[in-house]
């Protein structure tokens, strides 16, 4: 963006809301990074076009702005409080007003967490693919040592030996960017929808994207590895081996994630671990229907599943392996696991994390429970173990803790009137309730041994006791503690002794245990939309007691999302990776339409206030940057003590402040009923033959003694020592929050070389990727080539139009680089030239695959390339020609590479050319573009055809309306499935958005949008069964 275009912005910006703004308020609004709103804003002030404001908050305003908002009252402290503020109602733990709401329009803001203080090296995109330079692309081999087998017993399995013979070989590819997503931008697109359609203006639609990486200058943007970025939350297609080890030593994240939660396949069994489709969750094992296409799953499948539990424990261990690197020292590990293997996987982790690190084996109960002759399993395992248990960060968690009448601190009770007395049996046994408002307590022992050096007399309604008799004294201090206790009405007369009111609300909670009962009705409140999709509550609590907001959280096995939604919700940073693409299709919808609560931040100025309402303090003054490192202001629970009571002498101020009101309303009433009554004395209620003075001075009496009592009860939790409940923020209800911007990725699926240490050339991560011949596995590719082409031989190739099939004369081998056959057909009555390109085994053909190919085959005088693959990546779906030669992107069959583990899936073509998207692009007459989407070519790998399908077999379709060639940004997106990723948000934002632009969500036409100044759009498409493809459009 120009330089004097920010000016204009920020100008703009302040003029919409008045004249003046707070800082941090207006950068959030314009969507600005730190150094650029600081540079602009400096600017305008040396220009003199704004001046700083005048709160306390940190602001700007126009330099030719008379009226600036102030700023709100702060808390005053209660070291005085006033007669009037004794008879209103307690405090309420509603959030402090926001002091400005950074909002991008009218009516209720929609904001996101931003985390400023961290970062992340700039990768490339997939569109940057082809200028990486050579070192970037080429693959680095990592070495992890394994640990000794002398150190403690550890578990064995068939391959264990082999396997120790050497360290642990882990390739660390490149990762590219497929998608830049900023929930934000689409909420504000339908804001910005609806107010044009109630004839308001809708105002200048903010662009969020513009700094979304923060590089300093565009060369930067190509400079990969080599600069810091803005931190950006991740979702990564591949597997999680190569992508852990790629984001420890190319990305500098080894030691840096805190908490990794990792919740692998419970058991061996391969579709009941993983979902075939976003339409439909109901997996039967043994059903051919229900069996997953996706190549990375299903070489996760073979690779992994093929020796039962040997080769499971070997995923594990490697995984376990490489995931200890990435963990800070003070970082933790939960892995949730069922009964079925969790005694492997904890002497498993014993050797890899040490025994000694483990922090605890959590059990958490399930919704349901297997059946069995003996007994019904109803419960789960989350093994928690540290990287060094020294070193530990642990939060703990709270549950309340219940009382029970006539034990502990519940057997009296003292009633609203301030009279007490003793459970009653009817009470213990639950025949009767105890009465409204009444708190249990304990009397609990005044005195302790030792007499004190002069006798302590003291006198409490009517009663004098003296402890210096019996070689005793007052546990508080003497005689200023004791007369606190009083005035808190916190003595208790027993027969023959003064004893100290111990309520049970002085601390009515209980750490959490590692016995987890409630785990089980929280999945009934999360809507399930994968197979096997972890219950919210369960991942949210080891969160929370592992990390701090701004905190990096891992989770190597996405599923449903449901560890990077929660970690969204909480305020952490995270990474989140799997093999599947239906996987990562509902995660991506999840989080793209999810609405989260707006907690108050410490480092706010509303955090500020909030905090000094809470601690009855003055408010701090110190500027506020919106850290979300500074975590948020939490409530607190109490954990009042005799001693916090005795010391805390705001209570005599309360009290003597009170007195002012009291007495002479006492003195009244005696006089005005002829009595003596002591203030113990006076009844609760007044009575029938009262004279009307006398009622009305009585009631005025007990409003101002409760609330004088409720001031004391306040200042007594508010200067005790407190544990804070770090899963109960302090929430600003004004606002609506949804995901921060996260970015999509993909390991390189490219032809390449491995790099060690030593810069010797390897060829292990092509050859298992099927690209190239390994020494150790010259047979085996060999035989995959061969058979392909014996297959294609016979089976020829079905293009879109069940007519028009490609039936081979001839196929021969060709010692090409890319090209491994020569095929002949007869075309139109001529006979045609094809060179065959074979993808890999496992992995997805990408662009610049195709180009090589169709480059080498034009030089060998080729008519056309016939590429045969399992996937392609979506920006292949627009390559159809390089010059003269026409190329043909045939998707192979799964049952060519999973005839030897699955039963055949029936009859059905083995090569098929799978189609495109049906896209119409129209102008409207005021200049607006709109897209239409009337269908697309879906492949059926249960038939191995294509069949041409309208809305229905799209699961989301998404559109960057001014595409750059660098970067996909979804600026709109489209959900045509089931499911209504919305759901929360239009309850939320009903007032703001209409059902117009509700209902454009899913849709197959696009709301209008300008035209591009690239001249440019790209329209994404993804099916139910994860498969993408992409289109660029030049939009004149």
């Amino acid at each position: 963006m120009a330089y004097e275009a920010q000016q204009d912005r920020f100008l703009a910006a302040l003029r919409e809301r008045g004249g003046s703004a707070g800082n941090g308020a207006l950068r959030e609004a314009l969507g600005w990074a730190d150094s650029t709103y600081d540079r602009v804003k400096q600017a305008l002030l040396d220009a003199g076009a704004i001046l700083p404001g005048r709160g306390r908050g940190g602001s700007v305003r126009l330099a030719d702005a008379e009226a600036v908002t102030p700023d709100l009252p702060l808390p005053s402290p209660a070291a005085a409080p006033r007669a009037a503020a004794m008879a209103q109602a307690p405090r309420t733990r509603t959030a402090a007003a926001p002091r400005a709401a950074p909002a991008a329009g009218p009516g209720r803001p929609v904001q996101s967490y931003r985390h400023d203080d961290a970062t992340r090296k700039n990768i490339p995109t997939a569109e940057f693919e082809s200028v990486m330079r050579a070192e970037d692309k080429t693959p680095i081999q990592l070495a992890y040592e394994r640990r000794s087998r002398d150190l403690d017993p550890q578990l064995v399995w068939r391959g264990k030996d082999e396997q120790d013979w050497s360290d642990l070989i882990v390739q660390a590819p490149p990762l590219y960017i497929q998608e830049k997503v900023h929930p934000q931008v689409l909420i504000e697109d339908l804001k910005r929808q609806s107010r044009q359609r109630t004839q308001e203006a809708p105002g200048a639609m903010p662009d969020l994207f513009a700094d979304f990486n923060g590089l300093l200058d565009s060369a930067a943007a190509t400079e990969f590895y080599r600069h810091d970025q803005h931190w950006s939350n991740r979702m990564i297609l591949g597997d999680s081996l190569s992508v852990m080890a790629s984001l420890a030593e190319r990305e500098g994240l080894r030691g840096q994630v805190q908490c990794i939660y990792f919740d692998p396949p419970y058991g061996i069994k391969f579709n009941s671990n993983f979902q075939w489709s976003t339409t439909s969750k109901d997996v039967k094992d043994g059903d051919r229907d229900h069996v997953t296409r996706e190549p990375e799953q299903v070489r996760a499948f073979r690779d992994t599943w093929r020796d039962g539990i040997h080769s499971y424990l070997t995923y594990l261990r490697d995984r376990l392996t490489v995931a200890r690197d990435l963990l800070h020292e003070s970082g933790s590990i939960f892995v949730q696991i069922g009964d079925e293997n969790v005694h492997r996987v904890r002497a498993l982790m014993d050797e890899i994390f040490g025994e000694t690190n483990i922090v605890s084996e959590i059990v958490v109960q399930k919704t349901y429970g297997f059946s069995s002759d003996a007994i019904s399993n109803v419960s789960d395992y989350v093994l928690w173990y540290s990287k060094k248990r020294p070193s530990l960060k642990s939060r703990p968690l709270y549950r309340e803790k219940p009382y029970e009448l006539g034990k502990g601190n519940a057997t009296w009770l003292m009633a609203a009137d301030f009279s007490y007395r003793g459970v009653t049996a009817a009470e213990r046994e639950g025949r009767a309730p105890i009465p409204a408002g009444a708190k249990p307590y304990n009397p609990d022992n005044l005195i302790s041994q030792g007499r004190a050096a002069d006798p302590q007399p003291f006198e409490y309604r009517g009663v004098g006791q003296d402890p210096y008799g019996r070689n005793s004294h007052w546990k508080p201090n003497y005689p200023a503690g004791m007369q606190r206790l009083v005035r808190s009405e916190r003595v208790h007369v027993a027969e023959n002794s003064f004893r100290y009111r111990r309520y049970h609300s002085d601390f009515s909670a209980l750490p959490y245990s590692n016995i987890w009962t409630d785990t089980g009705t929280g999945n009934f409140t999360d809507e399930k939309i994968y197979v096997v999709q972890t219950g919210a509550k369960i991942v949210e609590r080891c969160l929370l007691m592992a990390t701090d907001p701004g905190d990096l959280v891992l989770d190597p096995t996405c599923g449903s999302g449901t560890t990077a939604y929660v970690a969204e919700q909480w305020g952490r940073r995270w990474i989140t990776i799997d093999t599947s693409r239906v996987s990562l299709a509902l995660a991506r919808s999840r989080l793209m339409g999810a609405r989260y609560p707006y907690y108050l931040l410490a480092d706010s100025p509303e955090g500020q206030r909030k905090e000094a309402e809470v601690t009855r303090a003055p408010p701090k003054t110190t500027p506020t940057q919106n850290r979300l490192r500074q975590g948020f202001v939490y409530e607190r629970l109490p954990h009042i003590t005799l001693g916090d009571i005795a010391r805390n002498v705001e209570i005599d101020v309360i009290w003597e402040q009170a007195q002012t009101i009291l007495e002479p309303l006492h003195a009244t009433l005696n006089q005005v009923l002829g009595k003596a009554w002591q203030e113990w004395e006076i009844p609760r209620e007044a009575g029938l033959d009262w004279p009307a003075k006398a009622k009305e001075v009585h009631a005025a009496w007990w409003q101002a003694r409760i609330a004088r009592q409720k001031e004391i009860d306040a200042s007594i939790a508010a200067k005790a020592d407190v544990e804070y409940l770090y899963d109960k923020p302090y929430e600003d209800r004004s606002r609506t929050r949804v995901a921060g911007p996260f970015t999509v990725e993909s390991l390189s699926p490219h032809r390449t070389l491995a790099v060690d240490w030593d810069d010797e050339l390897i060829d292990t991560l092509a050859a298992a990727e099927g690209r190239r011949a390994a020494p150790d596995r010259d047979t085996a590719v060999r035989d995959f080539a061969s058979m392909i082409l014996e297959n294609l031989r016979t089976a020829g190739v079905q293009q879109a139009d069940k007519a028009d099939r490609i039936s081979f004369t001839s196929l021969t081998g060709w010692p090409g680089s890319f090209i491994a056959a020569e095929g002949r057909f007869i075309e139109g009555g001529q006979e045609r030239r094809a060179g065959i390109f074979i993808g890999p085994e496992f992995g997805t053909v990408a662009r610049p695959d195709l180009v090589a190919a169709a480059r080498e085959a034009g030089d060998a005088g080729f008519d056309l390339l016939i590429a045969c693959a399992f996937a392609y990546d979506a920006h292949s779906a627009e390559f159809d020609r390089l010059g003269r030669v026409r190329v043909l992107k045939a998707r192979m069959n799964p049952d060519l590479h999973m005839a030897r583990d699955l039963k055949a899936t029936g009859a059905g073509n083995l090569f098929v050319v799978f189609g495109e998207p049906d896209i119409r692009i129209d102008t409207l007459p005021d200049g607006m573009v709109q897209v239409t989407i009337e269908g697309v070519d879906v492949f059926k790998p249960q038939t191995g055809e294509v069949v041409s399908e309208g809305k229905e077999g799209i699961a989301l379709w998404m559109i960057d309306t001014d595409y750059n060639e660098e970067s996909f940004f979804i600026r709109h997106a489209y959900f045509l499935g089931a499911n209504d990723p919305y759901k929360a948000l239009k309850t939320t934002l009903r007032a703001e958005i209409d059902e117009e632009a509700w209902a454009s969500l899913n849709s197959d036409v696009s709301r209008p949008f300008p035209k591009p100044a690239s001249g440019r759009i790209a329209v994404k498409v993804i099916n139910h069964l994860g498969d993408e493809v992409m289109k660029v459009f030049s939009v004149a």
